[in-house]
C-alpha cells in the first residue's frame, strides 16, 4: 500500500496557475488515491472549475483570513493533513510527473536527510530574467544545501512538527527560517532527478524590482531566533555596500573629493562586478552580460529599500496572488 502524501498549497488570487499546479499533481506517477491536496485559499470562494477537481483527487479547500501570512496558511493546511509526508507547494508550481516518487525515494535514501526539493527548469520561451532566476535557484544541485526555497518542499510530518511549523510572524523570508530550523535536525537535499516550472517566475525587471522590495522587508526579522552563518551575511550587507558606495561616490565626485570618490565607487562597483561575473557563469550561454548586470542593478537597490522599509512596517504586493 502506497504511503499517503499531503500537498499543502497556500493560495490567493490568480486561479489559473493554481489549476495548472493541481493538474501536475494529478498527473504524478504515484497512485492518486494516496494523494490528498489541501488548498488554503485567501479568496472569498472557490470556482466551479477548482471544485470539479474533487472528482480526480482528494481535494480540500480551506478559507483563511486575507491578512494572515503565507506561513499561517501553510500551518493551517498542515493541521488538516492526514498524510505521513507533507509536500508544500506555492500555487504556481508545475511538477514533473516523477516528483512525488523521487522526493520519497530521495528522502529515504540520502543519509540523515529531513527535507528535499527538486530543481527548477525554465518554461518554454523563457525570457532572460526567468533564465537568471532558474540558474540562481540551481546554483547547487544533487548535494546537501543550507537552504531550500519554500515553493516545493517535501518532508515527513514528524519533522514538520519537530520544528513547530513555519514562522507565522514573518511576512517574507519564512522559508529561510523554516529550512534553517529543519537543517538543525538533519540534512537538506536538492535533487535534479525531478523538476518543476515556476509558472509565476519573474519575467520582467520592473515587477521584479517591486517584488524584491516586498521580499526584503523581513530580512532583519528573519534573524531573530536563529544563529546567522557567515555565508548569509553577504546577502544582508552587499546591497547596502553597492547602493551606498555608488551614491557616496557620486556625492564625493560632485564635491571634488576624487580620492574618496574612487574609494566609494570601488566599494560599490567591485561587489556588483563580482556578482555579475558569477551570475554569467551560472547562466552559461543562456543569457548575455547585460541581463546579468541589469539584474543586480535592480536587485541590490530593491533589497536595500525593502530591508529599510521592513524596520518600520510592511509593504503589500500582488506577487503571491
Amino acid at each position: 500500500m502506497s504511503e499517503t502524501i499531503s500537498f499543502v498549497i497556500p493560495h490567493k488570487g490568480r486561479e489559473g496557475m493554481l489549476l495548472e499546479t493541481l493538474q501536475s499533481i494529478i498527473s504524478q506517477d504515484y497512485p492518486t488515491d494516496a494523494l490528498e491536496v489541501i488548498v488554503v485559499s485567501q479568496n472569498d470562494t472557490a470556482s466551479e472549475t477548482l471544485s470539479a477537481l474533487r472528482s480526480e483527487v482528494k481535494l480540500t479547500v480551506i478559507f483563511n483570513q486575507p491578512d494572515k501570512t503565507i506561513s499561517h496558511s501553510r500551518n493551517l493546511g498542515a493541521a488538516h493533513a492526514s498524510g505521513s509526508y507533507l509536500a508544500f507547494l506555492d500555487a504556481d508550481i508545475a511538477l514533473s510527473d516523477n516528483w512525488v516518487s523521487t522526493m520519497l525515494s530521495t528522502l529515504k535514501s540520502q543519509p540523515d536527510t529531513r527535507l528535499v526539493s527538486a530543481m527548477q527548469i525554465n518554461s518554454n520561451d523563457a525570457p532572460p530574467l526567468e533564465r537568471i532566476r532558474t540558474a540562481l535557484s540551481n546554483a547547487e544541485l544533487d548535494t546537501f544545501v543550507a537552504f531550500l526555497p519554500g515553493r516545493n518542499l517535501f518532508l515527513h510530518n514528524d519533522t514538520f512538527n519537530d520544528v513547530g511549523g513555519f514562522p507565522e510572524h514573518l511576512l517574507t523570508c519564512e522559508d529561510y527560517y523554516f529550512t534553517d530550523q529543519v537543517n538543525k535536525l538533519g540534512n537538506l537535499f536538492y535533487t535534479s532527478e525531478a523538476n518543476y516550472v515556476h509558472l509565476g517566475e519573474d519575467k520582467e525587471y520592473i515587477p521584479m524590482f517591486k517584488k524584491e522590495i516586498w521580499r526584503g522587508q523581513s530580512n532583519l526579522a528573519s534573524l531573530n531566533g536563529r544563529s546567522i552563518p557567515l555565508r548569509e551575511w553577504p546577502s544582508f550587507l552587499v546591497p547596502f555596500a553597492v547602493v551606498g558606495g555608488i551614491l557616496l561616490g557620486l556625492l564625493m565626485l560632485i564635491l571634488t573629493h576624487f580620492d574618496l570618490s574612487a574609494l566609494f565607487f570601488a566599494i560599490g562597483l567591485l561587489p556588483l562586478a563580482a556578482y555579475t561575473v558569477r551570475l554569467k557563469k551560472l547562466t552559461k550561454n543562456e543569457t548575455g552580460w547585460m541581463p546579468c548586470l541589469l539584474f543586480y542593478v535592480m536587485y541590490f537597490p530593491a533589497r536595500a529599500i525593502g530591508t529599510l522599509l521592513g524596520i518600520g512596517g510592511t509593504v503589500r504586493t500582488s506577487s503571491h496572488k
